[in-house]
């Protein structure tokens, strides 16, 4: 397993309590890591609850993450909405891009400027930000090397960016080696499972201070992959969404973020000695 990188100054300020907003696309609202009612968790939700566990307090947290959006409305409209919640936010997670790679077209030194944008905001309004790399799904879908190659250089983009910036942390999961085995992944291979997302909160824990960083898994090497289980993944997957692509969809064109406002996350109770 590659270490995983983090850049910036990372602990939290433990004199305040924890105003946690996340913003981004799928990745971030927890696609993939859906429990029995439909509704999905994801690593975002799992960080706040570690917060509170970490600390011994309840911990603010919304979620503005809606899947299929790309980094313009994230940048803009999830960042204006989370920086004006009341009491203001004292953390914000930045992801996107993500679903802009994926389009045949990409600017990705556009990608980073606006990236470069949101930092300088938060940053301006006193707000600790922490940006993400997305996980890296190229070995499991179609143009999978177009997709590395675009996202190698936007980590390189994006971490020069954080890297260079004061109270900005950058947790670099697409470099994580451990968590591109298949066992992370969900069925659609685009989107990480229940424990992969349980991998990034951990990550984001250890980058805060807030928690050790996770220990590799132990899995059987991923199965062959064969040809009636690539005919149900093009079928099931892939088609969907090229369909979508062809309709000018998305898949949360209808959908709005889950914790538009603050919900309070409990600690949960210390064990009696």
């Amino acid at each position: 397993m590659t270490t995983p990188t983090y850049t910036g100054t990372v602990a939290l300020a433990q004199s305040e309590g924890v105003r946690y907003v996340a913003i981004g696309d799928s990745f971030t609202e927890g696609v993939g890591d859906e429990r029995p009612d439909g509704s999905v968790r994801g690593w975002a939700d799992i960080l706040a609850a570690g917060l509170a566990r970490a600390r011994g307090e309840p911990v603010r947290y919304a979620n503005l993450a809606v899947r299929g959006r790309l980094l313009a409305p994230i940048v803009t409209a999830q960042l204006d909405t989370a920086l004006a919640l009341r009491p203001e936010p004292t953390l914000i997670t930045l992801n996107g891009g993500g679903n802009d790679m994926l389009r045949p077209r990409t600017d990705l030194a556009r990608l980073a400027a606006m990236t470069a944008f949101a930092v300088r905001r938060c940053v301006a309004a006193g707000v600790r930000l922490v940006v993400l790399s997305g996980a890296d799904p190229s070995n499991h879908i179609p143009f999978g090397p177009t997709v590395r190659r675009r996202a190698e250089e936007l980590t390189a983009r994006i971490a020069t960016v954080a890297g260079t910036t004061t109270g900005v942390v950058f947790v670099d999961v697409f470099h994580d080696r451990e968590i591109r085995h298949a066992a992370y992944w969900a069925p659609d291979r685009l989107h990480l499972n229940a424990i992969g997302h349980q991998r990034v909160a951990g990550l984001v824990l250890a980058a805060l201070g807030e928690g050790d960083v996770p220990v590799p898994g132990e899995f059987p090497p991923p199965a062959p992959r064969r040809l009636a289980t690539e005919a149900l993944f093009y079928r099931d997957h892939v088609l969907p969404w090229i369909e979508r692509r062809v309709r000018g969809r998305s898949s949360g064109d209808a959908l709005g973020a889950k914790h538009q406002e603050w919900t309070l996350v409990e600690a949960p109770d210390r064990p009696h000695v």
